[in-house]
């Protein structure tokens, strides 16, 4: 440790001290106008950046935008109250990185293959109402998330889902069956997906906990491992409701 940083672990610091909370020991109480014009500045670039890369949501941002973003709004926010900070320094910053995103964005529109390494690429997470569990593990998803984002599209149970992608942005696109194609699925609501079964008492339709495969099985009171994924997560009754749009 250098002694310099010795002295400031030695120094005496008044907890509570509210003339320190409020104002620095550091910079004079005039310094707070200072601050007002900063933080008016840094608000200035940052609309301009926005404006820049459109008006798209946070949900509809990719990961190299909403990157840029994260970098813009450090440099924004290190402005608005740092006195050591020069404001030409937080500019060069933003020129830099707004450079970066329009010569991303002319990348992209020239190479397919830089969209896929900066952006990502959709991933197809449910296949005629049964999970793609590699893709699925591969996504860093939790079930609790899809089904719960299912659940906005007023889906009761997988046996409506035709195709759901999991898109670069974060959001899922969704395709269902027609209603004379559905079929019986993994029931998604809560109160019943969170309690499977492994002792099946009676025959009849069952889904994997964990794939929703759905198979007619016999009662049986032994664990009954999935043929299709091969775990014993446990079943639920499958669920034929048809979907109300």
């Amino acid at each position: 440790m250098t002694p310099t940083y010795l002295a400031l672990l030695a120094a005496d610091i008044m907890p509570f001290d509210w003339q320190r909370l409020f104002i620095s020991d550091q910079a004079p109480a005039g310094f707070l106008w200072e601050v007002l014009v900063r933080s008016m500045f840094a608000f200035v670039l940052t609309i301009g950046a926005l404006r820049i890369t459109g008006k798209r949501g946070v949900r509809q941002l990719s990961l190299f935008e909403f990157g840029l973003l994260l970098v813009l709004g450090s440099a924004a926010g290190d402005a608005t109250f740092y006195h050591d900070v020069p404001l030409l320094y937080v500019v060069m910053v933003f020129v830099v990185v707004m450079a970066l995103y329009v010569l991303s964005n002319y990348l992209i529109d020239k190479f397919p293959r830089v969209e896929h390494l900066l952006e990502g690429q959709p991933e197809l997470i449910i296949v005629d109402g049964q999970i793609n569990m590699a893709a699925f593990t591969e996504a860093s998803l939790t079930t609790q998330e899809l089904f719960g984002q299912l659940r906005q599209f007023q889906v009761e149970h997988l046996g409506q889902v035709r195709r759901l992608y999991l898109e670069a942005t974060g959001e899922i696109s969704v395709f269902f069956f027609e209603p004379a194609d559905e079929r019986p699925g993994l029931p998604i609501w809560p109160e019943l997906y969170n309690h499977p079964a492994t002792a099946l008492t009676k025959a009849g339709n069952y889904a994997c906990h964990a794939c929703a495969a759905v198979y007619e099985l016999p009662a049986n009171p032994s664990p009954t491992p999935c043929p299709r994924c091969q775990l014993q997560q446990g079943w639920l009754p499958a669920c034929a409701t048809p979907r109300q749009a």
